[in-house]
C-alpha cells in the first residue's frame, strides 16, 4: 500500500478520499458553500496540475488558496502582479557576492511548494511568460543555470474577467497550462450571512487553520494516479472529444493534446475519490467542462452571438458516442 512508502505523512494510514475530505472540511471552516471548486482545486493538486480561478474581485479567491495552502502544511508564496512586477521577481535573480566575488542565485517567489498569482492577467505578457516554464517543467532557468522546484508544487491563479480595466490577457498558451479553471461565484443569501458572521469578530477565520495533510501525503497520492487504469475505449472517448472539438464550425483553437492527457488525468483523479482503480465515462464527463473550457476559443461570429465555450462544450460532449462496454 502506498502509506507504507510514506509513514512521514501526518495522515498516512488514511487512503486519498479520506485525505480530501479531510481538507475540505478544513478549508470549510472559511470558505462557505464552495464545495464544488474546493474540490476541483484538489483534484488539480492531485493531478500535479495549476488552477486558475476566474471570478469578480471579493468573491474569496485569494481566501481560498491561503486556506489550502494552511491545510496542506506546505511552503506558500503570494505574488501579487501589478503592472510592474518583472520576470526576475517570479524566478530569481544572479548576482555577485562581493565578500566572495562569486555569483550567487536569489531565489523568486516562485520557489516554493504552493504559489498564488493573485490578478496574473494584470501584470505584462512578459512577466507572465516567466510561468512558462514554471509550470510545464517544474523548475527555473536562470542565467543557463536550471534549479528544481519542491515537491509537491502548484500555481493557483487568481484572474479578474478580461473586460475590467487594467487587465492583459492570457495567452493561448498560457491558458493551455492551467490544468482546469474554476469560478467562485456569488453566494446565496443564507451563505453570505454565513460569511459575515463568521468575518464580523476580532480574528479571521483562516487565522486558526491547522494543517491536516503533509507534503509527503501529496506526493503519495500524486503517484497514485497513474496507477489507475485507463481503458482503449476511454481513450478512444477522450480523443474522439478533442477531434470533434478542432472540428466545430464555432471555434477556431480546439482542445490541444496537452488538454487530452488532463481530462484523463482529472478522470483517473475522479475515480481514485471514489475507490475505484479504473475510469468510467461518467468521470471524463465530470471533468470536461473545468479541464477544457478554457483551452479552446470561439470564433468572431460566436463571440457575436454570445456563444460561449462551455454552451460549445456541451454540445459537443452530447454528440460524441459515450462507450458501453470498457476493456
Amino acid at each position: 500500500m502506498w502509506h507504507k512508502q510514506y509513514e512521514m505523512g501526518l495522515f498516512s494510514m488514511l487512503n486519498p478520499r479520506q485525505i480530501i475530505s479531510a481538507l475540505k472540511q478544513n478549508i470549510g471552516r472559511v470558505i462557505v458553500g464552495k464545495e464544488e471548486a474546493i474540490e476541483l482545486a484538489l483534484i488539480a493538486m492531485l493531478c500535479k496540475g495549476h488552477v486558475l480561478i476566474e471570478d469578480v474581485p471579493g468573491t474569496g479567491k485569494t481566501t481560498m488558496v491561503s486556506c489550502l495552502a494552511k491545510s496542506l502544511d506546505c511552503s506558500f508564496n503570494r505574488i501579487q502582479f501589478t503592472p510592474d512586477v518583472v520576470p526576475s521577481d517570479v524566478t530569481g535573480f544572479t548576482m555577485v557576492n562581493f565578500k566572495s566575488g562569486e555569483m550567487e542565485f536569489h531565489p523568486g517567489a516562485v520557489m516554493c511548494q504552493i504559489v498564488l498569482a493573485d490578478e496574473i492577467n494584470r501584470t505584462s505578457p512578459k512577466t507572465q511568460s516567466s510561468l512558462l516554464e514554471v509550470m510545464e517543467e517544474f523548475q527555473v532557468t536562470v542565467d543557463s543555470v536550471t534549479h528544481a522546484l519542491p515537491k509537491p508544487f502548484m500555481v493557483l491563479a487568481t484572474q479578474n474577467p478580461g473586460e475590467f480595466v487594467g487587465t492583459y490577457p492570457l495567452p493561448e498558451a498560457q491558458m493551455d497550462r492551467f490544468f482546469l479553471r474554476i469560478s467562485m461565484g456569488y453566494p446565496t443569501m443564507e451563505e453570505e450571512m454565513a460569511v459575515l458572521d463568521r468575518f464580523s469578530g476580532t480574528e479571521k477565520p483562516q487565522e486558526n487553520l491547522q494543517a491536516v495533510c503533509s507534503a509527503g501525503d501529496v506526493v503519495a497520492m500524486q503517484e497514485m494516479i497513474g496507477t489507475v487504469y485507463c481503458s482503449k475505449e476511454v481513450r478512444h472517448y477522450v480523443a474522439n472529444i478533442a477531434a470533434m472539438t478542432r472540428t466545430h464550425p464555432s471555434l477556431q483553437l480546439g482542445v490541444s493534446t496537452r488538454g487530452a492527457i488532463a481530462l484523463v488525468r482529472g478522470a483517473q483523479a475522479c475515480a481514485l475519490l471514489n475507490d475505484r482503480d479504473y475510469i468510467l465515462p461518467e468521470d471524463v464527463q465530470r471533468m470536461a467542462l473545468p479541464v477544457l473550457s478554457h483551452r479552446i476559443l470561439p470564433n468572431p461570429e460566436a463571440k457575436m452571438k454570445g456563444i460561449t465555450t462551455d454552451r460549445i462544450l456541451i454540445a459537443v460532449m452530447e454528440n460524441v458516442p459515450v462507450p458501453i462496454r470498457l476493456s
